[in-house]
């Protein structure tokens, strides 16, 4: 059943129901973000606190390729429905745990359901709406996920200081059960043919076994040297689980990820592009604050704020870019124009100094937004117009699935590029101040191993200042400007290599062909998320 059977307020209260599980999903990332100082402080495990989110996060990533499968085998509404449902209860958990652990392992499940949801949700748009409608559709769901990263930090921070951090997470309750009444109500159930045994069961436990140890060990690169056991370790065994997994989706009747994909030039494309965006897109999300707290000095409250510009640009240019990629004869190089801004935008971001306005900052993230939000109507829409309609759920997941393993990724190699150069470039900076030794050594705290966010801390800088005899407080000052400069030029440096990866997305995007966006999927009149009685082979999809 597509927009064709479903229409009228039908189809209203369905992408309603649709667009409250993508704003419970998406929500949860940005909000949990604000509460997590009180909830470390009330339940006593700061050295469980960057887990609260890995787990999340690896979970997640490894559900979707798994889920966006199974949906185009059996259909979207159940895995929609099960991921709403599980969502709301893994949220109950969260807002009852006694201790960090039991919250680690309790968003672990959570990331589950998330998984499951984001699978989902982009899918069910290509369900219910035709090739031409989907554009402006999947534009206005970009909006909403960009909403959700601008409102988040603000709710969250509002709902643990007025009422209580537990409450973070069990808002989603209500929000999650207006959303299943919704989706239950609305959304047609289309019984599929398949059956259990069409499952790639062996392949999904390889790209689980496969994945997680890879995740983890990106994740781990903050506290681990790269050639640490640990990181080695884990990813040798990850490259040997996914070469198993790459072998068993060559022979697999119903693969978790069809290879012979790859062969399409839109799909490959796509997926090189969500992959190397993500370096910009989580580039500027995580090191932007330090731009703002350290190299400037603002002191901000809430740091989650700091991106609200850069999303407000992501909304505006998503949304214009699912209207405007109807309307054009050649609307590949709309992402070739969206990348080209990023690129702009990360340019302006090397520039910035300790003199820069703040407002020059705002600029330059409006710039990266507007450019990162053309890109998720446009790759995503043409994705699923140029393949089959049975790979409709493997198509959408795998655009997330890259992206969400691109920005793991970039996180990792930034941060590991970041702590190797910010303590030369802060000594260098030191050094030229030409301090008396033993007065020096009283700052060597400021060019070790500490992370940026330590040496940036508010509190911690001016307990250290007020504990210094008044003499030597202007030399503080001094030193701190010197390290501040030091940060401004390893900001410099990170930012350059985002932009330098970023080049290479926006040569990919040149390639990417213009397949029809106005021709209806009549075939696809015979059920809402059903699969296609027979496999398309592959050079058909090729």
């Amino acid at each position: 059943m597509t927009a064709e059977l479903l229409h009228g307020r039908k189809l209203v209260f369905a992408t309603v129901g649709v667009m409250l599980a993508l704003l419970l999903a998406a929500l949860d990332q940005t909000i949990v973000g604000t509460a997590m100082p009180r909830i470390v402080a009330q339940l006593q495990g700061l050295d469980y606190y960057a887990w609260v989110t890995t787990a999340y996060l690896v979970t997640s990533t490894v559900t979707i390729p798994i889920s966006g499968k199974l949906g185009d085998l059996f259909g979207r509404k159940p895995f929609l429905l099960a991921g709403m449902i599980g969502f709301v209860a893994a949220s109950a958990v969260c807002g009852a745990a006694q201790d960090m652990l039991m919250l680690v392992l309790f968003r672990g499940i959570q990331g589950l359901f998330g998984g499951m949801l984001f699978a989902s949700v982009f899918s069910v748009i290509g369900d219910l709406y035709p090739p031409e409608r989907r554009g402006r559709i999947q534009g206005v769901f970009g909006g909403v996920f960009g909403l959700s990263s601008v409102v988040g930090p603000a709710v969250g921070g509002y709902i643990t200081d007025n009422l209580s951090w537990r409450w973070v997470f069990e808002v989603n309750i209500p929000v999650g059960l207006v959303a299943v009444a919704v989706v239950l109500l609305t959304l047609p159930y289309i019984r599929s043919k398949a059956s259990w045994r069409d499952i790639d069961f062996l392949g999904s436990a390889l790209l689980t076994a496969g994945l997680v140890p890879l995740l983890i060990a990106l994740s781990i690169t903050r506290d681990h040297s790269w050639t640490s056991w640990q990181v080695l370790g884990l990813i040798g065994f990850a490259l040997v689980m996914l070469a198993g997994f790459i072998w068993e989706e060559a022979r697999a009747k119903e693969p978790i990820v069809p290879l012979h994909l790859f062969k399409n030039p839109t799909f490959s494309i796509s997926m090189l592009v969500g992959f190397l965006t993500a370096f910009g897109m989580f580039g500027t999300i995580i090191f932007v604050p330090l731009i703002f707290q350290g190299v400037l000095g603002v002191s901000v409250t809430n740091s989650g704020l700091l991106i609200t510009p850069m999303m407000v640009g992501l909304i505006l240019a998503s949304v214009i870019t699912g209207q405007l990629m109807t309307r054009i004869k050649y609307y590949r190089f709309i992402g070739t124009a969206g990348i080209s801004l990023m690129i702009v935008g990360m340019y302006l971001l090397t520039t910035v100094t300790v003199g820069s306005q703040q407002w020059e900052v705002t600029r330059d993230l409006v710039v990266v937004g507007l450019g990162l939000g053309a890109t998720f109507p446009l790759y995503l829409t043409v994705l699923q117009s140029a393949l089959p309609r049975q790979y409709l759920g493997v198509a959408s997941s795998q655009i997330q699935f890259w992206r969400n393993v691109g920005g793991t990724v970039s996180t990792a190699v930034m941060g590991s590029i970041l702590a190797r150069l910010l303590p030369d470039k802060i000594a260098t900076q030191i050094a030229a101040l030409h301090l008396p030794p033993q007065v020096a050594s009283q700052f060597t705290s400021f060019s070790g191993g500490g992370s940026p966010q330590q040496v940036f801390d508010p509190a911690k800088l001016a307990a250290t200042r007020a504990a210094l005899p008044p003499q030597f407080q202007p030399v503080f000052d001094q030193v701190m400007h010197a390290v501040r400069v030091g940060l401004s030029q390893s900001l410099h440096d990170l930012f350059l290599y985002s932009a330098m990866v970023l080049v290479l997305a926006l040569v990919a995007t040149v390639f990417l062909k213009e397949v029809p966006l106005r021709k209806a999927d009549r075939a696809a009149a015979a059920g809402l998320g059903a699969p296609s009685p027979v496999p398309a082979r592959a050079e058909e999809v090729a």
